[in-house]
This record gives C-alpha cells, sequence and structure tokens, in this order.
C-alpha cells in the first residue's frame, strides 16, 4: 500500500509536498488547473528541486492545453531535476476545460495525446499533426544534458467512464480515480479489475490510485464541523457544480436527502454572470475552498456522507477495505490552509 497527497497546485505547494516526503508519502499529485492555480510544471519544478525521494505527477494533465512537444519537454526537463520520479497523470479534462467552457476532449484523441508524448519521451521520431499537416518531430539533442529521457516517466491514466477505463487497459497505464463514497470506490475498483483483466493483464499489475478530500475527525462536534467545512466540504461543492453545469455534466449520484440543496444551487447559480458564461463562477474555488454563497447551503453532515470522512478507527477501517478489494495507492488533497491535516493523515496510513 502507498500513500500520496494531492495539492491544488500553488508555488508553495513543495512546502507541503516535502513534508509528506518526511512523513513517509511515496508520491504526490499537482492539479493541472489553469486560471484557478498557477501553472503545474511550475509548482512541480519547485517541489522537485526541493525533495528527495517523493514521486511527482500531474494529476491530471489535460491534452487540449498543451501541445505534445511542450509537455514532453515539460516532463523531461523535470525528470532532469528529479530523475525517475516523475508520473505523467492524464484525462480528457474536468476542471481544467469547464473553466474555460469546454467539454471534455475525445478519447481517441487523447489516446493519440498520450502515444506521441510517450513517443518523445522515448527518444523516437513522431509523426506530429499539427495546422493540419503532418510533421516529423523528436528532441533535437537529449544528449546534451539539458533534460532526461534516460529514466522512464510512468503513465496514469484518470478513467472514471467504460470506454476510458478500457483505454487505460489497452495502454497499460496506472489508474486514476476519484470518490468520497466507500460503495461507488469499489463498484468501480471491480469493473476496472475487469476491464484490466479482460485485457490479459495480470490482476496483481493492476495500479490504482484513489484521490480524496476529507477530515480525521475527533469526536467533538464544534471541532469536527470546522474541519469538515474546511478540509472536507470543496468535494461536496463540486457534486454540485457538475450537476449544474450545462457544458458536459457527468452522471454523478446525489445523496439521498440533497436535492433541495441542488434546488438552492440552482437558485444560486441562476444569479451567475454573465449569463452566457456561467461556467466562470461555477467553477471558481473548485476543489479549493467554499464560495460564500456555497457555506449556507452545506453543512457539516452532508459533508461528511459525500467525503472520505471519519475518526481514525473509521477510516482505517474503511480504507483497509478497499487496499483489500486492490487500490494500490490512496491520494488525499490537502487544502491550502489546512496543510496541519497531512499528519493527521499520516496517523491513519500508518495504522493500514
Amino acid at each position: 500500500m502507498e500513500f500520496s497527497v494531492a495539492v491544488a497546485s500553488e508555488v508553495d505547494s513543495w512546502k507541503v509536498v516535502k513534508r509528506a516526503e518526511e512523513l513517509g508519502f511515496t508520491s504526490s499529485w499537482f492539479y493541472d488547473t489553469q486560471l484557478l492555480n498557477p501553472d503545474v510544471f511550475i509548482c512541480m519544478a519547485l517541489a522537485a528541486a526541493n525533495t528527495n525521494t517523493i514521486r511527482l505527477g500531474t494529476g491530471v494533465l489535460i491534452p487540449s492545453n498543451r501541445i505534445e512537444p511542450v509537455a514532453a519537454n515539460a516532463f523531461a526537463t523535470l525528470n532532469k531535476i528529479a530523475p525517475g520520479r516523475i508520473d505523467f497523470g492524464v484525462g480528457t479534462g474536468f476542471t481544467g476545460r469547464r473553466t474555460m467552457g469546454l467539454p471534455a476532449i475525445h478519447l481517441e484523441d487523447m489516446k493519440a495525446y498520450i502515444q506521441r508524448v510517450q513517443g518523445l519521451l522515448l527518444g523516437e521520431t513522431i509523426s506530429w499533426n499539427f495546422e493540419e499537416k503532418d510533421r516529423k518531430i523528436r528532441f533535437l539533442n537529449p544528449d546534451f544534458g539539458l533534460i532526461n529521457i534516460e529514466d522512464p516517466v510512468l503513465l496514469h491514466v484518470s478513467a472514471m467512464g467504460p470506454r476510458a477505463r478500457e483505454l487505460t487497459a489497452e495502454l497499460g497505464a496506472g489508474w486514476l480515480n476519484f470518490s468520497g463514497d466507500k460503495g461507488t470506490a469499489l463498484r468501480d475498483l471491480d469493473h476496472m479489475q475487469g476491464v484490466w483483466t479482460e485485457a490479459e493483464h495480470d490482476p496483481e499489475t493492476l495500479k490504482s490510485t484513489l484521490f480524496f478530500l476529507g477530515a480525521v475527525l475527533c469526536g467533538d462536534a464544534e471541532v469536527d464541523g470546522e474541519k469538515l467545512m474546511s478540509q472536507a466540504a470543496p468535494s461536496t461543492a463540486v457534486i454540485f457544480h457538475n450537476m449544474l453545469d450545462s457544458v458536459q455534466p457527468m452522471p454523478l449520484a446525489l445523496p439521498q436527502g440533497m436535492a433541495d440543496v441542488l434546488e438552492a444551487y440552482r437558485v444560486e447559480h441562476a444569479k451567475y454572470s454573465p449569463t452566457d458564461a456561467r461556467y466562470l463562477d461555477n467553477h471558481r474555488g473548485h476543489l479549493m475552498f467554499l464560495k460564500e454563497e456555497e457555506k449556507a447551503l452545506l453543512t457539516p453532515e452532508m459533508v461528511k456522507a459525500t467525503t472520505m470522512s471519519g475518526t481514525q478507527d473509521e477510516l482505517v477501517e474503511t480504507l483497509g477495505e478497499l487496499g483489500e478489494a486492490g487500490y494500490t495507492q490512496f491520494a488525499v488533497q490537502v487544502v491550502s490552509g489546512a496543510e496541519g491535516a497531512l499528519e493527521e493523515w499520516s496517523e491513519v496510513f500508518e495504522r493500514l
């Protein structure tokens, strides 16, 4: 079992990652959400320069937002700073495209993008279609020592749906999942394991990472309420961001008793401007903080029901079951301003 920390990229994220390394975490993941956060590769470079052992990954890179030679060059540069510690996490685009009013890219486009980036990182000359013309490109002087394409950059795919999971298995990649509900996470894993096996991979070779937000609770109602709202609630808010997004909402189950909250969110959403780009206000603070209007809509009870939150004993039981089912890595997002939670999660992970 491996444990990692996820961050909404900041220029100071390296401090959280460095502390995670000191606590024994094996990996770190940086969100690629332009217009919400600083550039993911700059933030990763700072972490690479200030750590020694922890892995550093994009969690996840959105193909349409960077052309392949630029993405490959960034990975090769990071690999020079932190040899053999870089992970290429990639997805079709949720926040990273919704912030610009765009739907997810097609899986075939993502597949082609991945193969081109990987080809470049292997030192190959690849065929690259750009501006309606095919061109051959490659790294021109990798032997000069400015970049590193000798150490492998490992591939991980964010795959929420059946076809994306099939692509993950086809590429033999690690699988990235995001869930705050044990039952959903188990069903997702069971499906991914089946797809992996159908692709004639050894079931034991599936590398599966579960991302989540949550809070380690102590039993004091007031303290726990504050923790839930500051550390975990941004994840609950995203459920509603998704449901109200006209760009391309993903099917998500609404927890029982929260239909009225959705309607209250809908009222607030109707106030967002400009009217032809409500996604701008809708995704503000996505997985980072609650907007002022959201603070009055969500309760600690709702947040606990929709995130990986509980007492230390409860979390050990839940995560233990998920680990036994086959998840090989747990990635907890630490929210800015609540970095001390990393210590609490470390105690939970030490018991697994």
